[in-house]
């Protein structure tokens, strides 16, 4: 098996698609999609996304200091992809996709949006201009899940979501699970 070599590029794959809300001080908001996000930190819980200065949401982002990360699903694809495409200068995407604005627990501007299973609401604590893109690093205010994913003992089930992955251009479902975290170590058990 051979390897071909390429120019330095970025090649880190499958990565969450995630849809963005954001919002400023006249109440505008906007979705754009992102998937140059990720943690940075546990303690405090942080993250960050990394956005393009045109696009429309990064002054709403930058002006305010807060945004929402929405996980997506395999039910919100469509939606996911056209907030990436359509530009918020030239559309309303919350009512071309049907979207629904929230009210988030702990930021004045930014909105969730009530179809993600998962809202995670962040204050920037810093902006890294890097290149093309600028990287919010950005603390987590406060984090909503959709009840309808708790399990009868309250858990919840952030893998029966139907999770969207975005993989060098395509959007891709999740697929069956592997095992758990730790069970290439975990102690066989043994019978009596």
């Amino acid at each position: 098996m051979g390897k071909q070599l390429w120019k330095p590029g970025n090649m880190v794959y499958p990565l969450p698609a995630a849809m963005v809300s954001a919002g400023d001080d006249k109440g505008s908001t906007n979705i754009l999609t992102v998937a140059w996000t990720g943690t940075v930190c546990t303690n405090p819980p942080m993250l960050y996304i990394s956005v393009r200065p045109e696009r429309y949401s990064y002054h709403m982002i930058k002006e305010s200091g807060e945004f929402v990360v929405n996980l997506t699903t395999e039910k919100l694809a469509y939606a996911t992809d056209y907030c990436g495409v359509r530009s918020g200068r030239d559309v309303d995407k919350w009512k071309e996709m049907n979207l629904t604005r929230g009210k988030a627990a702990h930021l004045k501007y930014a909105p969730i949006i009530e179809e993600s299973p998962v809202n995670i609401e962040c204050r920037v604590t810093e902006i890294k201009e890097l290149g093309s893109h600028h990287m919010f690093l950005a603390e987590v205010a406060g984090v909503q899940v959709s009840d309808e994913y708790m399990n009868e003992t309250n858990k919840f089930e952030l893998n029966s979501t139907g999770l969207l992955a975005y993989s060098h251009g395509e959007y891709l479902s999740l697929g069956e699970p592997l095992g758990t975290f730790g069970y290439s170590v975990k102690k066989k058990r043994t019978t009596r």
